[in-house]
């Protein structure tokens, strides 16, 4: 068999990338300065209180509904400013209160290391049974990871900038070239894997380089990414397609909030027809109600949902098959969708949930596959794209 020749090109590249710094940015160093700095200041005031006879105490500010508000103008949710106070000697909240700093402890280490860590790494890396008790610091991960977000809010920090990461979920693939710490990463040349979106995607980390691209186009599953990848839709229509496994991860939002702002692309929403697809893009355009006071890095109010819509059944003549019935379940969510204050006042919204109701039906958006494999890539989307006041919705 022959041998495969490397172009004298491809070796210079391939040499240059080896010879790029992976040094943190003066961003990056300026955050972990203010980060610690904050930490700090949590302890510095527990101290004073212990010090001065008081209930040592931190104040969290509450991520819940009724703490959560909708801003008009931005067009993004926002935390309100009620918090909960977890005090020392308090029997309900002495628990949450010593995991609060020992998780703070912990974060404060990983910066001054220069390392970072999983959420599941975080939970094990706090985690052991109290001197002369057989009381465990946290029971599972999901008690660490909840006083994890709470810190954050607390300290007025990011889970990134705590240098706490979670699992890589979703992909990208597409008209653009990137630097992952230090890495030139050609987005058009990544197989039938794609690029693995990390976790934190933050300037520091990833910068944007050539990009040819005019929109962004993000689709909910895996399976259909893989359907627009194998047809190389991204090359045919100039795009980047990204999928975020469900509902998207922070690092997929926080890639898409990037792409939009700093590259001033469009992000276009292929998604279910049915609540959860509707939630979902919910999240992308105005942010999430538990993570509101993410919402000015993450939320993106001009993100527009291609589809599918509930109308497609008839407009496609879909046969019957595609047809998944609503549960109670689902009847319930999309009724609380359609009174968000975001979607109340959109007509057009009103009138998508109202005949998603009537139906009696949801849809994936592979159901398209029983008009053809490809049609999704080849009819669905770009008779979308050539009319997007026809079909989009805002």
């Amino acid at each position: 068999m022959a041998k495969k020749k490397t172009s004298k090109k491809a070796t210079t590249k391939k040499a240059a990338r080896k010879k790029t710094s992976r040094r943190r940015g003066p961003v990056s160093a300026k955050r972990d300065a203010e980060t610690i700095a904050s930490i700090e200041g949590l302890a510095e005031q527990v101290t004073k209180d212990g010090l001065k006879g008081r209930d040592p105490s931190v104040e969290i500010p509450l991520r819940t509904v009724s703490n959560m508000n909708w801003n008009k103008r931005k067009r993004i949710l926002e935390m309100g400013d009620a918090t909960q106070s977890r005090e020392l000697f308090n029997v309900g909240q002495a628990r949450k209160f010593m995991q609060t700093l020992l998780l703070a402890k912990g974060c404060k280490d990983l910066i001054e290391a220069q390392k970072t860590l999983s959420l599941r790494g975080m939970y094990y890396m706090s985690l052991h049974t109290i001197e002369g008790t057989k009381e465990k610091t946290f029971n599972e991960q999901s008690e660490s990871d909840t006083v994890l977000e709470d810190l954050e809010v607390g300290l007025g920090g990011l889970r990134e900038e705590l240098h706490v990461f979670a699992k890589k979920r979703g992909t990208m693939v597409g008209n653009i070239t990137i630097e992952d710490n230090g890495d030139e990463i050609d987005c058009r040349r990544m197989g039938t894997g794609g690029y693995a979106i990390p976790s934190i995607c933050e300037p520091s980390v990833i910068q944007f380089k050539q990009c040819d691209a005019k929109f962004v186009l993000h689709v909910e599953k895996d399976t259909v990414w893989s359907r627009f990848n194998e047809d190389r839709f991204w090359e045919k229509h100039n795009c980047i397609l990204t999928e975020g496994s469900g509902q998207p991860p922070r690092g997929v939002r926080r890639l898409l909030h990037r792409l939009n702002k700093e590259l001033g692309l469009p992000i276009y929403c292929l998604l279910d027809c049915d609540p959860w697809g509707h939630y979902i893009y919910s999240v992308i355009k105005q942010g999430s109600i538990n993570l509101a006071f993410e919402s000015e890095r993450m939320a993106i109010p001009d993100a527009k949902f291609m589809g599918i819509r509930a109308e497609d059944y008839d407009r496609y003549d879909l046969s019957s098959d595609v047809r998944i019935a609503l549960n109670d379940r689902d009847v319930t969510r999309a009724r609380q969708i359609a009174d968000y204050p975001w979607f109340k006042d959109k007509k057009p919204w009103q009138k998508e949930i109202k005949k998603l109701l009537s139906n009696g039906f949801k849809m994936e958006v592979e159901s398209l596959i029983t008009k053809d494999i490809s049609y999704v890539t080849e009819v669905y989307v770009p008779e979308r794209l050539k009319d997007k006041g026809k079909y989009f919705l805002d």
